[in-house]
C-alpha cells in the first residue's frame, strides 16, 4: 500500500470549492457579529475574554492529547504575559509552555508562517522534557513515524508519515504553500482545514505535531478573520474528539478532501457559536455584578465569582448547599439562609427539592 505522501500527486490536495460557498459566508458573518460585540464591552471585559480563551484552548488542546493541565495555573502565565495582574502563582513546564504559544500565535497571527515561528512554538510546547532527541527542530529519527492505534499485542499502524530525511523539503513546500494560499485569497474555511490536515499528514516533529497543527488553524481562521481573536477551535473539537480523530484517520489515504473540509468548517462554526456565548456570559457577568454590588454579602459574592468561573455551562449538576458551604468556609445554617436570599434577589435560580436541591446563575440553561 501507497501513502497518501507516496503517490505521484502529492500534495495536489483536490476538493469541492463550491460546497464550502455557504459556509464560508457564515464564518465571515459570525466573524462581524464576534467583532462587533467585543466592541460594545469594557476593556476590562475584553482583556477577560481574550485571557479565557486563549487558556481554554491551551488547556483543551493539551486535553485532546491527553495531557490535564492546572487551569490557574495556565491562567496566571497568560496573564503576565499580557502584562496583567497575576496571583503570582507558579507555573508548571506544561502550563508555562502552551501558555507561551497560545500568547504568541495571538499576537503574532498576521504574519507569514516560517520554520523559525514552528520550531519556536516546538520548544514552548517541550517545555521540561528531556526524552526527545530534538526539541525546537524536525525529527531526524530513522525508524518510521507511524500513527498506531490498538492494543500492544495486536496494534494497527493506521498512517505512516514521509520519513525524517524527507520532513525538511516537505516542510519548506508546506510553508510556501501555506503563506502563498493566504495571500492568493484562498477560502479562510478551506485554507484553515487544509493547513491542519496537511501538517498533520507530514508530522515533522518527534512530539506536539497535533497541537501545532491546530494552532496552524487557528491562525490561518485568525489571517482569514483580520482579527486576533482566538475562534476556540481546539475547545470545540476536544467535545468530541472521537469524531475528530476519524475524521483526520479517514483523511489519510485520499487527495480528494472534500470530506475533511466539510467536517472542519462545521467544527469552525459551532466554535464560533461558542465565542459568541462567552461573550455574551461576560457581558452577563458585568451586568449581574452592577446589579447585585450592593445587594450580596461577602459570602455570596465569593460563590458567585465561583461559579462565573465555571464558564457559560456552570457547575456540572448545579451548584449543591454542600458545595456552598465548602466555597464559602461557612456553616449549614448560614449557607442555608443565604441561598435562600440569593434565590429572593434572582441573584441565583433553583431547581429540585430536599438533597437534589441545585443553584444555578440566572442566565445559565439549565
Amino acid at each position: 500500500m501507497k501513502w497518501i505522501w507516496e503517490r505521484p500527486e502529492w500534495p495536489n490536495f483536490s476538493f469541492d470549492a463550491a460546497t464550502f460557498i455557504q459556509s464560508e459566508r457564515e464564518f465571515h458573518r459570525n466573524t462581524g457579529l464576534i467583532v462587533g460585540s467585543l466592541n460594545s464591552v469594557s476593556s476590562q471585559d475584553a482583556d477577560e475574554l481574550q485571557v479565557t480563551l486563549l487558556s481554554n484552548e491551551a488547556m483543551d488542546t493539551s486535553k485532546i492529547e491527553g495531557e490535564i493541565l492546572d487551569r490557574d495555573s495556565v491562567q496566571s502565565s497568560i496573564r503576565g504575559q499580557l502584562g496583567m495582574p497575576t496571583d503570582g502563582r507558579r507555573s508548571g513546564p506544561k502550563e508555562t509552555g502552551v501558555s507561551r504559544m497560545m500568547v504568541d500565535l495571538y499576537r503574532s497571527y498576521s504574519e507569514p508562517l516560517n520554520q523559525e515561528r514552528l520550531f519556536s512554538w516546538h520548544q514552548m510546547l517541550m517545555n521540561g522534557r528531556i526524552d526527545l532527541e530534538i526539541i525546537g527542530g524536525y525529527r531526524v529519527h530513522e525508524e518510521p513515524m507511524q500513527i498506531v492505534s490498538g492494543r500492544l499485542d495486536s496494534s494497527q499502524v493506521f498512517y505512516e508519515a514521509p520519513p525524517s530525511h524527507k520532513v525538511p523539503a516537505e516542510m519548506e513546500n508546506y510553508l510556501l504553500w501555506f503563506n502563498r494560499a493566504f495571500s492568493e485569497g484562498m477560502p479562510t474555511l478551506i485554507h484553515a482545514g487544509l493547513a491542519h490536515l496537511f501538517f498533520e499528514l507530514i508530522h515533522p516533529f518527534e512530539d506536539g505535531n497535533g497541537r501545532i497543527g491546530r494552532a496552524i488553524a487557528e491562525k490561518a481562521l485568525a489571517m482569514g478573520a483580520r482579527h486576533p481573536l482566538i475562534t476556540s477551535l481546539s475547545s470545540t473539537l476536544e467535545q468530541n474528539k472521537k469524531a475528530y480523530y476519524q475524521a483526520l484517520e479517514r483523511a489519510n489515504d485520499s487527495l480528494e478532501v472534500t470530506d475533511w473540509l466539510v467536517y472542519f468548517s462545521g467544527e469552525v462554526l459551532k466554535a464560533q457559536i461558542n465565542v459568541r456565548k462567552m461573550i455574551q456570559f461576560i457581558v452577563d457577568k458585568a451586568r449581574y455584578l452592577e446589579d447585585f454590588r450592593n445587594k450580596l454579602n461577602e459570602r455570596q459574592t465569593k460563590v458567585a465569582l465561583r461559579l462565573f468561573r465555571e464558564g457559560p455551562e456552570g457547575f456540572k449538576g448545579g451548584l449543591s448547599a454542600e458545595n456552598y458551604i465548602r466555597i464559602s468556609k461557612t456553616s449549614p445554617a448560614t449557607a442555608t439562609r443565604d441561598l435562600s436570599e440569593m434565590v429572593a434577589l434572582g441573584a441565583l435560580k433553583k431547581t429540585g427539592k430536599l438533597r437534589h436541591t441545585r443553584y444555578y446563575l440566572p442566565m445559565v440553561e439549565i
